[in-house]
């Protein structure tokens, strides 16, 4: 059986792809070069797939630069940093790029199509901080019904599923999973800042980190600070 993951390079993508395969499915991995002021998590995406021996690893490249709108595709964006928790929670930050799940899920849909994939793995987690709309259960249903409604597969009864396993999960149960799963966090790669050590500062590395020190762990990433 074929599945299609997402696979960013990050802590949550990379604990899905274990997932899948653990779930006994044939991985196609799929990543994005958008652009992303954090291309670093390319080179993590790269090495979590080889080290996992992924089937396929397919780099979709376009440029979300063109119009902007997140701190993420606009360098003349300041990324928020040294932030609480708390203040993660109060509002939609910056870093949200627009649509860009929904974009993601509607190649992962094509692929997953055209290679005869049943399902499609994210690591949308609606627990976290960050607040993203397209990171909640009422958005991947929705996303659910379009798979449904506009592919031949969908319309056959044969429906291409939409798997995120993390949806409902704290970032420390997310560790946990990972660990029970043996996933190398070293690989990974978290920071929004893209530089050669994680910044520790930006609201991704924040996350990270908390959870890490919650757990008592101590994370393997090298920071700057």
């Amino acid at each position: 059986m074929k599945a299609v993951i997402l696979l960013s390079g990050g802590l949550d993508s990379s604990t899905v792809l274990y997932q899948a395969r653990a779930d006994g499915y044939d991985c196609y991995a799929l990543s994005f070069d958008y652009q992303q002021r954090h291309r670093r998590e390319l080179e993590a995406a790269r090495d979590i797939a080889r080290f996992v021996g992924v089937r396929e690893h397919q780099v979709v490249s376009f440029d979300l630069r063109l119009w902007g709108g997140s701190a993420l595709t606009d360098n003349q964006i300041d990324l928020p940093s040294d932030r609480s928790l708390t203040e993660m929670g109060q509002t939609i930050p910056i870093t949200y790029v627009p649509a860009r799940n929904t974009i993601f899920l509607s190649f992962a849909l094509g692929y997953a199509e055209a290679i005869g994939a049943a399902k499609v793995y994210i690591g949308v987690n609606a627990l976290d901080y960050s607040g993203y709309p397209d990171c909640r259960p009422d958005y991947i249903q929705a996303m659910q019904e379009v798979f449904r409604l506009g592919t031949k597969q969908g319309l056959e009864g044969e429906s291409i599923e939409i798997v995120a396993p993390l949806i409902n999960l704290k970032k420390t149960e997310i560790i946990q999973l990972g660990n029970s799963l043996g996933v190398p966090w070293e690989k990974t790669w978290s920071c929004y800042a893209g530089e050669e050590k994680a910044c520790g500062v930006c609201d991704s590395c924040r996350l990270r980190l908390a959870a890490f020190q919650a757990l008592e762990l101590e994370d393997p990433l090298p920071y700057a600070s």
